[in-house]
């Protein structure tokens, strides 16, 4: 069962790899880093993790037969990352950041409630500074002007 998901990650990542390669210009204009940039980084990175999950898995004795008992948990984060996807136009980057986290963690992490909330709001924060002040790129305001 594991190595028919991670065949289908593989299509996917390659999917996605080509699509950075193909379609996201590396450059801007300008001659600074564009779109293209970081799709790139994660492309590889997910076809070399991918297929290094595979190779591990080939290399084991048997396998394992039945299938895990984490589908729930699975369906649940598919689900939540539906939501994220949905939600951040309407309530902008960072506000459908803090929530996707908060969900995540709260089914990944139970009865940690004070550690999910604190990397809840701390994690998005430091990804909405760095991609608003490093690099100077926009992340989706949503339909409620919060004025930052």
């Amino acid at each position: 069962m594991r190595a028919v998901f991670l065949a289908g990650a593989l299509l996917l990542a390659a999917g996605y790899t080509y699509f950075a390669f193909a379609e996201l210009p590396y450059l801007s204009s300008a001659g600074r880093l564009g779109p293209g940039f970081f799709p790139r980084i994660i492309g590889v990175a997910l076809l070399v993790l991918v297929l290094y999950s595979l190779a591990t898995d080939r290399q084991r004795d048997g396998g394992d037969a039945a299938p895990s008992r984490h589908w729930r948990v699975t369906l649940v984060l598919a689900a939540l990352s539906a939501g994220f996807v949905a939600l951040i136009e309407v309530l902008g980057g960072l506000l459908a950041m803090i929530a996707f986290m908060a969900a995540a963690l709260s089914v990944l992490n139970p009865g940690r409630k004070w550690q999910n909330a604190l990397v809840a709001l701390a994690l998005p924060l430091a990804v909405y500074l760095v991609f608003r002040l490093w690099l100077n790129a926009a992340i989706p305001p949503g339909l409620l002007p919060l004025g930052f």
